[in-house]
């Protein structure tokens, strides 16, 4: 891959170290002024400061930042990237009223998009998401983790996560990913939500396991979808099978969700709108990352989750897109920095690390990813910004200028 120098670069900002930043270490990243990178072989080998660079000679290339931002490459930890169809069509049923359970105890939401996604090839599905990290890497985003849960039977989610290893193995985008067969009850086990659970952990997740095709397991503990109960089953049997562990948690309603992940020490709990004090100070004690979607509260006319209080609390902080074709149609994560600033009240330093090293740490990544220090990947972002104080000010524009992925410019 050769050896490359990006020299004038205004300020460096990025968190340091391969852990999960909680409590005040969430709001602190390191800030090089007039600094440049040595990257060889796609991992960074040098950071100077100061104004002091190496001479250009014995470099394949050199870049020039033109005194502007750089970070760490923006690490989306939670998407529903594989699915056949839209759903632009339920717009007309939110603006009557309808909410989010109420579409789907019609037969829409979740189920609309498991009858086009089983109706979907690999090839059609794989294209789609194709075009979707393609996308992803113009708005600066280099990693991300992917899941399953539009499939709900054997034949459709292994197909679901064929689709993201494919896409892991060809494209420049790291991508995590996730197996989310316990996403809803599916119709032709309407009624026999415990049956579903045995299917799934007696069946389809063995198999997935033994086919490598999943690193985590992630289910929708929510009213009118999975009770505690059949979540701590289905939880329990993934981390005996050895699966990382995930829960949508506390979205709508606080059912023992948050509760669970930080007793079951689930790598991340995701949404957490209507989370309790009780929930936070498990995840707390448990080292749960709390993986916060405020695009998902935005598109849906729904508190924001409280972040401030998690941080607070101690308990690490992500921010993700929760990109899906229903209730978060974009994968805009400068989107959900702005949020996360005017929503959530974070200060920019607390939402860079939420969208860089936190969810690389609650992917399993952190080792790799999140940072940029000597010895991690060169996943970069060189922002038409001075600092990152105007990106999460600017909103509507992509101010990701250019994108580098293992040290080789996707954009």
């Amino acid at each position: 891959m050769g050896k490359t120098l990006i020299r004038n670069i205004g300020c460096l900002q990025t968190p340091v170290g391969s852990y999960s930043h909680k409590g005040s270490k969430q709001g602190i990243n390191e800030k090089y002024q007039n600094t440049a990178i040595v990257i060889e072989d796609g991992i960074i080998r040098e950071i100077t400061s100061g104004g002091r660079e190496p001479a250009a000679e014995g470099f394949d290339e050199v870049i020039d930042a033109e005194g502007k931002l750089v970070t760490p490459g923006l690490f989306d930890g939670h998407t529903h990237l594989i699915f056949g169809g839209y759903r632009q069509h339920e717009i007309a049923m939110k603006l009557a009223g309808a909410d989010y359970l109420d579409i789907l105890r019609a037969g829409g939401g979740i189920l609309d998009t498991v009858r086009k996604t089983r109706e979907a090839s690999f090839e059609e599905l794989y294209a789609k998401a194709e075009a979707f990290l393609d996308e992803m890497l113009d708005f600066g985003i280099t990693s991300c983790e992917a899941k399953s849960g539009y499939g709900l039977d054997p034949e459709n989610e292994i197909k679901m996560l064929e689709v993201i290893r494919a896409l892991g193995e060809k494209h420049p985008m790291d991508v995590v990913p996730t197996f989310m067969g316990a996403h809803a009850v599916p119709p032709e086990y309407e009624g026999r939500g415990d049956d579903y659970i045995d299917m799934m952990c007696e069946e389809l997740m063995p198999e997935v396991r033994r086919r490598g095709l999943a690193e985590f397991a992630d289910i929708f503990c929510e009213d009118s979808v999975f009770n505690a109960e059949q979540s701590r089953r289905y939880l329990e049997k993934a981390a005996e099978l050895g699966f990382g562990l995930k829960i949508h948690a506390d979205e709508i309603e606080a059912i023992g969700g948050s509760q669970l992940a930080g007793e079951l020490h689930a790598a991340s709990a995701e949404h957490l709108i209507a989370i309790r004090e009780d929930g936070m100070d498990s995840m707390a004690e448990g080292g749960t990352t709390a993986m916060l979607l405020p695009a998902t509260s935005f598109y849906l006319g729904k508190t924001f989750a409280p972040a401030k209080r998690m941080i607070e609390k101690g308990i690490p902080v992500a921010i993700a897109s929760d990109f899906n074709p229903g209730s978060c149609p974009s994968l805009n994560l400068q989107f959900a920095i702005n949020l996360g600033c005017l929503k959530y009240r974070m200060t920019p330093e607390e939402v860079l690390t939420a969208v860089t090293i936190n969810p690389a740490c609650g992917c399993g990544r952190g080792d790799l990813l999140g940072t940029l220090e000597p010895g991690k990947q060169a996943d970069l972002v060189i922002w038409n910004a001075p600092d990152f104080e105007m990106v999460c000010y600017r909103f509507g524009s992509n101010l990701a200028q250019h994108v580098m992925k293992k040290g080789v410019l996707v954009k």
